[in-house]
């Protein structure tokens, strides 16, 4: 897409949009559901012009009643860290989730679903995550499995009795699965997530609630046609629309206005290309109107907690990540970067 010199414009617009939120959503007292929805693979400069050019008429509607607000990653720009970090509010350094290749399953209690299940009560709340994608967003077990020249390496290589095996480690949501009410992953396409989420929140309207949903177009058009690519516009079209179908869902079950809504994205692109090797540029869209200020991946699990009405300071071990309903300052990406990029501290 174009360089950021469009920012400034885009951003003032989206600026005029904002409205003063007095409705009950921003009532802390009677708040009892949040919807994370992920676009995986959505570049801010891309979803940012897609938004001037008034393609995307659900995140409008969202943002005139929050914020959009700049997330930065500082850490690797891939799927498996990238919501392992958003669900947790941990570094890798203590999720065990690196990367795409590196990975554990994340230890026990430390997802945004666990803490949420603990603090309310299994039988009182509903965690549900609904996936597009299959092994990097997962909760498969460990697995042990014999292991030939040739094959792909997963794990650490062992033998036994001259025979070689493959210790293949769990996927980082296998402790989180146990104890949530529904995980559903590898769903593919975003008609099937939509869909299945809408039947989902039919199930559950009774009970306060926590769902992840994901979709993945975003992400698959990219690597396939490249971040440039009119495929790629057009699944962030199907992830706003979908977000759309879900919104009116929720206010076709008098819902909505006691749900807080957040869009986020894992990882971004890079700029023209089929990869996100370098991508840190990403975003958080809501109709939260207490969230003030930009920050990184890791500040999203905080502020879903904190307006659940969780004492972040009594989390253990402590959240690296900070509530965006405070401004503080953050340094963000100041590395080498594109020249016309925002550089925040």
């Amino acid at each position: 897409m174009k360089p950021w010199k469009l920012i400034s414009l885009i951003l003032l617009s989206m600026l005029t949009l904002t409205i003063t939120f007095t409705t009950s959503c921003a009532d802390q007292n009677i708040l009892r559901n949040i919807i994370l929805i992920g676009w995986d693979g959505a570049q801010r400069n891309h979803v940012l012009e897609s938004y001037l050019r008034a393609e995307l008429p659900i995140l409008t509607a969202l943002i005139s009643e929050g914020s959009f607000q700049e997330i930065d990653i500082l850490e690797v720009t891939d799927t498996k860290a990238g919501w392992a970090q958003i669900l947790t509010g941990y570094a890798a350094e203590i999720t065990g989730v690196y990367s795409n290749r590196q990975y554990q399953p994340i230890p026990e209690e430390y997802t945004v679903f666990e803490k949420l299940e603990e603090f309310f009560g299994p039988d009182d709340f509903v965690t549900a995550a609904i996936i597009g994608k299959g092994a990097n967003v997962g909760a498969d077990p460990p697995l042990r499995q014999p292991h030939e020249e040739g094959d792909r390496v997963q794990g650490e290589i062992i033998i036994e009795d001259g025979v070689e095996y493959q210790l293949i480690p769990g996927k980082p949501f296998y402790n989180a699965k146990s104890v949530m009410d529904v995980f559903i992953n590898g769903l593919g396409e975003d008609e099937v997530v939509g869909l299945m989420t809408l039947d989902l929140l039919e199930h559950y309207q009774d009970s306060p609630f926590f769902f992840f949903v994901h979709f993945e177009e975003v992400d698959k058009n990219g690597h396939k046609y490249g971040e440039n690519s009119k495929q790629y516009n057009d699944a962030l079209i199907s992830a706003d629309t979908w977000t759309g179908k879900i919104i009116q869902k929720l206010k076709e079950l008098g819902l909505y206005d006691q749900t807080l809504i957040y869009i986020t994205a894992d990882h971004g692109f890079d700029e023209g290309k089929k990869s996100h090797k370098d991508a840190p540029y990403v975003f958080l869209a809501t109709n939260d109107p207490l969230v003030l200020d930009s920050g990184e991946r890791a500040d999203i699990a905080p502020t879903i907690l904190e307006r659940f009405g969780f004492d972040l300071d009594e989390i253990m071990p402590p959240l690296d990540g900070k509530p965006l309903t405070k401004q503080h300052q953050t340094v963000l990406w100041q590395g080498s970067r594109d020249e016309d990029s925002l550089l925040k501290v």
